[in-house]
């Protein structure tokens, strides 16, 4: 029998998480999720981490199951997720995938790309600007070298700027050359769902969620994490903002709107991401889901066994 991937994507707070569960239901399924903020479990209310009546809805995969003290990549993702997708396919033709880490999803349907050794020296040096020129100097040096994947990295995320840099001047290409280039088979066909709505709707929802957080207790738990706020797995929208106010540089006000902001700026990113693969279907967020489970049937009827 052939299997399918059901893979949902979408901007962050758009109902990516209602519908896989609906979907998981209809199927009798489960859930992968790939949302690589949610990975960690000291990262509860910032990461919007399903509630727990949610998560008894369908049986999920890859929620909390790490620390932020471990250090987890996207590689390492992948062949976890391949090797869960490996043990559910054997009872069920359909597995349901969510998430909005672009990266991880594609991870997952099409391989993680391969990218040059990189000398050590090219990396210090990087870093060593980083941290004497600050986030201006890398977000300067990746748009002039490689346009195409400043559209879409996380410009507030130091990680990934220099990861991108260095590899643009260790091997003298674009970083984006080296993504979509392996292709690893896979035993599944993936089903792709995207949702979507208009900007102000985006907006309002993203505004609408982050005081949500607030009132949840985002505030104690970024406290708790303040001490480590160096790892690599804390360099992420509604956390470095409060950091940046614990040390006093910014008021309590300012770093909601700049977290309100900066989730905005990431759901712009998101869908400039997922709109780039022509295979999703499109949905507005409000689409009867039915209507959504009728696409998918009709779908898995024309692909052939």
């Amino acid at each position: 029998m052939a299997k399918y991937l059901i893979t949902i994507v979408g901007p962050t707070a758009i109902g990516k998480t209602s519908l896989s569960i609906a979907l998981a239901q209809h199927f009798n399924c489960e859930i992968i999720s790939c949302d690589s903020r949610q990975f960690f479990k000291e990262m509860h209310i910032g990461t919007a981490v399903p509630s727990t009546e949610e998560l008894a809805g369908a049986q999920h995969h890859f929620i909390q199951n790490k620390s932020i003290f471990e250090n987890y990549t996207v590689g390492d993702f992948e062949k976890e997720a391949i090797a869960k997708l490996a043990e559910l396919y054997l009872n069920n033709d359909f597995v349901v995938l969510v998430g909005g880490s672009g990266l991880y999803v594609d991870a997952v349907l099409k391989g993680f790309d391969e990218f040059p050794e990189i000398d050590v020296a090219v990396r210090s040096a990087v870093k060593q600007n980083y941290e004497k020129f600050g986030l201006d100097y890398l977000q300067t040096e990746l748009e002039k070298r490689d346009p195409n994947y400043f559209k879409v990295v996380a410009k507030e995320n130091p990680q990934r700027m220099m990861r991108g840099l260095e590899v643009c001047i260790g091997s003298g290409k674009p970083y984006s050359s080296f993504l979509n280039q392996k292709k690893n088979s896979r035993n599944f066909t993936p089903i792709l769902i995207g949702l979507d709505a208009e900007r102000s709707v985006i907006y309002d929802r993203i505004n609408q969620r982050v005081n949500s957080m607030i009132n949840e207790g985002l505030l104690a738990e970024a406290m708790k994490l303040f001490p480590h706020k160096d790892l690599n797995a804390l360099q992420t929208v509604g956390y470095r903002e409060l950091f940046s106010y614990f040390d006093g540089e910014i008021t309590l006000e300012f770093a909601i709107e700049e977290i309100k902001k900066n989730t905005r700026r990431f759901a712009k990113r998101q869908l400039t991401w997922f709109k780039r693969n022509e295979d999703t279907k499109w949905f507005d967020y409000l689409t009867d889901r039915k209507e959504i489970i009728k696409h998918i049937n009709e779908t898995v009827t024309r692909i052939p066994e």
